[in-house]
């Protein structure tokens, strides 16, 4: 049997590739043989992307500053991509944004006082963002007639934040409760994903989404401990345990899959 997770020669654009999954997923990308562009907000000072790509893998890697809200920036790419490499095959929406734990207080604060320009931010990265790529980068595969979007979620676009995972915050005297912009816009995600599946379908290119749990990043481990628990698997995620969804979904092994959503949150969600 061929391999059906051989991405060789495939053309994939990244976005937020520089981050710590979309480090993981460009590299492991490469290693299956595709040619993997990054998108991202900041410029690649190491083509290594920390020691995951091999130097000698290094003409499969491209990278593009781009605002993914700007439309004029991603066409910019676009052309860049399809000038050395021609259109692209696969899209990944991994960009995105959430208030940090050390945000503003009004940021972290009650709902009642949450601040629209936040809202209004962490929106437009998540989900206008998402949907801009899909135009410009899925635009492209469509017209090509081939092709497969992965658009990243959250568990926290599937089921509400349990604001009690916070409670040690409040108890230091804070006044902390995760924010409503990041669930509000990954729920999007999910039903951008299904219209797009059903849109495109005819042009033979596939639309999922992908629904990760929290990845350790060296947590309070206050935070863990009141984590933990909620999680069948014992354990928060590490990069590598999202690649392998990655290489499935932008390979022939799920050429009969769209508008689905695949999740692995090591159980989150089933308790």
């Amino acid at each position: 049997m061929a391999d059906v997770f051989d991405l060789s020669g495939r053309v994939v654009v990244v976005t937020g590739g520089l981050g710590q999954l979309g480090r993981r997923f460009s590299a492991d990308l490469i290693g299956r043989g595709a040619r993997v562009a990054i998108v991202d907000q900041f410029p690649c000072r190491d083509r290594t992307l920390g020691g995951l790509v091999p130097a000698d893998h290094g003409d499969r890697l491209m990278t593009f500053v781009a605002d993914i809200t700007s439309r004029s920036d991603l066409e910019a790419a676009l052309r860049a991509i399809e000038t050395q490499w021609g259109a692209p095959y696969g899209l990944v929406n991994n960009a995105a944004l959430d208030s940090p734990p050390d945000a503003p207080a009004s940021e972290n604060g009650p709902f009642e006082d949450y601040p629209e320009d936040s809202f209004d931010r962490i929106v437009a990265v998540n989900l206008k963002g998402t949907f801009l790529c899909c135009q410009v980068f899925g635009g492209a595969m469509a017209r090509a007639g081939r092709g497969s979007i992965v658009n990243v979620g959250s568990i926290y676009g599937v089921v509400a934040p349990d604001q009690n995972l916070y409670e040690y915050r409040r108890q230091d005297g804070g006044t902390f409760f995760k924010p409503v912009a990041y669930s509000a816009a990954k729920s999007g995600v999910y039903n951008l994903t299904r219209y797009l599946a059903a849109y495109w379908g005819k042009q033979q290119v596939r639309v999922n989404t992908v629904t990760f749990a929290g990845v350790f990043n060296n947590q309070d481990p206050r935070f863990l401990e009141k984590y933990l628990p909620k999680v069948p698997l014992g354990r928060m995620a590490e990069p590598a345990d999202y690649s392998g969804a990655m290489v499935y979904l932008l390979s022939d092994a799920s050429r009969y899959m769209t508008g689905s959503n695949m999740v692995i949150d090591g159980g989150f969600t089933s308790i």
